[in-house]
C-alpha cells in the first residue's frame, strides 16, 4: 500500500511506509524527520514495540520506507 498524506507544513513529520510487522500495524504511517537520519523508527504497539529500519528514503510525492527488524516489549 503506498498511501500517504505527504508534508505536514512544518516539517517537523514525515509520511513513511512500514513493511513487515504485525498483520494489525497499518502500513502508512507519520514519523518524527528526526527518523530519517537516525535511519530507525520505533512504534509502540499492544504490550511492546516494533523496530523499523530506513531502506528507502523516498520524496516529496513518495514516503519513506521502513522495514521491519524486530519486537521488544514494555518493561514493567
Amino acid at each position: 500500500m503506498n498511501e500517504h498524506i505527504g508534508f505536514l507544513a512544518d516539517d517537523t513529520e514525515v509520511d513513511v511506509v512500514l513493511e513487515g510487522g504485525p498483520d494489525d500495524l497499518p502500513r502508512a504511517h507519520q514519523a518524527e524527520r528526526s527518523s530519517l537520519t537516525s535511519r530507525k523508527l520505533k512504534i509502540q504497539h499492544r504490550d511492546g514495540y516494533e523496530h523499523f529500519e530506513l531502506i528507502g528514503t523516498g520524496d516529496d510525492f513518495t514516503p519513506a520506507t521502513f522495514r521491519w527488524t524486530g519486537r521488544t516489549k514494555i518493561a514493567e
